[in-house]
């Protein structure tokens, strides 16, 4: 059966499996912070650090103020304390360690040159033996990151070339991150130096079965989706996630819906259905609840454009814009920089959506506040003069 289902309750169900409508713990630790992980599937990393690394953004968004070390820690300390890894995945993401089987499929056929852009793939074949060489030296050296290779010039090692090599053997599952150095570049070793054991002896399912079970993280992430949606959430291809869809809905776990104004969409069995929330967050451009952009709009009716790569004077909201939740609905953006050396939030402007409530403002400068106080920085200093509607 087909299940009817109204626009606000769906916006209700893809929230609260997204981890919100519950209240904030008043102390984070790690099992909070596991949980928060395990409830998305990943956390997107991205290198803009005008406010705080995107990858740090979504436990704060659910969970309030945290260690960031806590996330640190878990994704580039040794084996015994690690507990997600560095993948392609929605776009590069740390993803939790039981995930790793789920993804080999897609290193297998980056190994067999069937994956990656073409620049990629010429390491899978005809200078194979170029990246085997990379990677000999990984083995016999240890860490190390491309910049490591770009110092040594040993004619062929030229940047470009050893950075391409790199990521195709982290692609193909030979190497993976170790850690990150303090400019955020990444540090390669083997995967079996990095990945516990453990890990590495779980059975590898075959394609069909990770592709139905990464479709399954993702409707329990999204709670009701489109198959476009579902799809998109691991970059899967339209003919395995088709086939993982059918296969799922058979098996009573997706059950079809319909929405107004909704392509034909699927809930997950044990999505919750919630009669009201309550939430306060400001979401980082890459949070899984917005990422996909023509979803934001049909869930919260809220256009949402990342404009770092237009020219300022063809900006209509900021450089670094993060939205507002609040109650069920996005109803500001918010254009916002860390100056760490005047320790300040600098609020460069407020767009309140044509119906925010009356008290967006201050719940607003509370969430403000409250993210100053986790970056460290000891004020908020807001724009002169706040600008509404869109």
């Amino acid at each position: 059966m087909t299940e009817r289902i109204s626009p606000a309750l769906a916006r209700r169900i893809a929230l609260a499996a997204q981890g919100f409508g519950v209240a904030r713990p008043s102390h984070v630790d790690r099992g909070h912070l596991r949980g928060v992980v395990k409830r998305l599937g990943l956390h997107q990393i991205d290198s803009v650090n005008v406010l705080v690394r995107a990858h740090y953004l979504p436990a704060f968004s659910r969970l309030g103020a945290y260690d960031p070390g806590l996330l640190d820690r878990a994704a580039w300390a040794g084996r015994r304390e690690r507990r997600l890894f560095e993948y392609w995945a929605h776009e590069a993401s740390l993803l939790p360690l039981a995930t790793h089987p789920l993804l080999r499929w897609r290193m297998a056929r980056a190994d067999r040159g069937e994956a990656g852009y073409a620049g990629m793939r010429v390491f899978a074949r005809e200078r194979r033996a170029e990246a085997m060489a990379v990677l000999a030296r990984i083995r016999q050296e240890g860490p190390l990151a491309a910049s490591d290779f770009e110092a040594s010039r040993t004619g062929w090692w030229e940047w470009s070339l050893s950075k391409r090599m790199l990521e195709w053997l982290f692609y193909a599952g030979h190497i993976t991150t170790a850690t990150r150095r303090r400019s955020f570049e990444r540090v390669y070793d083997l995967t079996e130096r990095v990945i516990p054991p453990a890990i590495l002896a779980l059975p590898t399912p075959p394609e069909a079965l990770a592709h139905r079970l990464l479709i399954d993280q993702s409707a329990r992430a999204l709670g009701i989706a489109t198959a476009g949606e579902l799809r998109d959430y691991f970059r899967l291809g339209p003919e395995e996630a088709t086939a993982a869809i059918e296969i799922l809905v058979e098996e009573g776990v997706l059950v079809p819906a319909t929405v107004p104004g909704w392509p034909p969409a699927f809930l997950h069995r044990e999505a919750r259905r919630p009669r009201r929330i309550e939430a306060r967050a400001l979401l980082a451009p890459f949070d899984p609840l917005i990422w996909e952009r023509a979803r934001t709009e049909r869930l919260f009716g809220f256009r949402y454009r990342i404009e770092i790569y237009v020219p300022q004077d063809k900006r209509q909201h900021g450089y670094y814009v993060l939205p507002f939740l609040f109650g069920d609905r996005l109803v500001a953006r918010v254009d916002l920089k860390a100056d760490r050396q005047a320790s300040r939030l600098l609020v460069h402007a407020v767009h309140l959506e044509p119906a925010a409530p009356a008290e967006t403002k201050a719940a607003l400068g509370v969430e403000l506040e409250a993210l100053a106080s986790w970056l460290g920085l000891s004020a908020v200093d807001s724009a002169d003069e706040n600008r509404g509607g869109r």
